[in-house]
This record gives structure tokens, sequence and C-alpha cells, in this order.
């Protein structure tokens, strides 16, 4: 068995001025549908949200790297965060065949300043 770690730190005003300047065009090249659902419901604390899972999406690139041949081959929307009825955050590799993968924990943290994410991936 492998295990492959990636981890991220944003800046949550980082994304707020991405989202705010560039209209949707950030949000839409970047989340999900579900994911802009989920992030919109939260209302004024929707940044925090954004920041979260772009941290959670950098995580798993960093751990799933070594696995795909070219970095271009993945783009943000083939890794979705969402969150299971108990509340946890979980990941979906959505296009993308990334073989021998046998578990991927997430965990994302944020606060008023910074959103962070380890990503662990377990390979058989």
């Amino acid at each position: 068995m492998k295990i492959k770690c990636g981890t991220d730190i944003i800046e949550i005003e980082r994304i707020k001025e991405s989202i705010d300047s560039l209209k949707g065009k950030f949000i839409e090249r970047v989340f999900t549908e579900s994911e802009i659902q989920y992030c919109e419901s939260k209302k004024s604390q929707k940044y925090q949200h954004y920041a979260a899972r772009f941290a959670a999406k950098e995580a798993v690139f960093k751990a799933i790297s070594d696995s795909i041949k070219d970095k271009f081959s993945i783009c943000w929307k083939d890794i979705e965060i969402l969150n299971n009825e108990e509340g946890r955050p979980f990941v979906k590799i959505i296009g993308v065949n990334l073989k021998n993968i046998e578990s991927i924990d997430l965990s994302i943290s944020h606060c008023k300043q910074y959103a962070t994410a380890v990503a662990i991936i377990s390979y058989k």
C-alpha cells in the first residue's frame, strides 16, 4: 500500500477578490454546480467555503499528481468537494481514471482569514 498526502492554505480575501473581480467566470471555471449551490447557501460566509473548497482541490491535486501522466489532463471541475449527511467533506473525482485509489480522506478548516485542507490518499 502507498499513501500520498497533499495540503494547501489560501487567503480567503484572495478568493473573494477573484470572485468579485471576475464576476461569475472564476466560479464557473473552478467549481461544480453542486459546490456553487453549497457555497452560495452560506450567504455572508460563502467566501470562506469557496476558499476551503479551492484549498481542498489543490490538496487533492497535490496528492494525486504522481498518479497522472500530464498535469494538464485534469481540470478544476474534475475534483468535486461535497459533504455527506453528517457534514463531513468528501472528494468525488469526475471524468479522470485514477487507478488503484483505495480511499481519499479529506480535512478542511477555515477561519476569518485563511482556509486550509489536507488530503490523504491510500493506493492499493
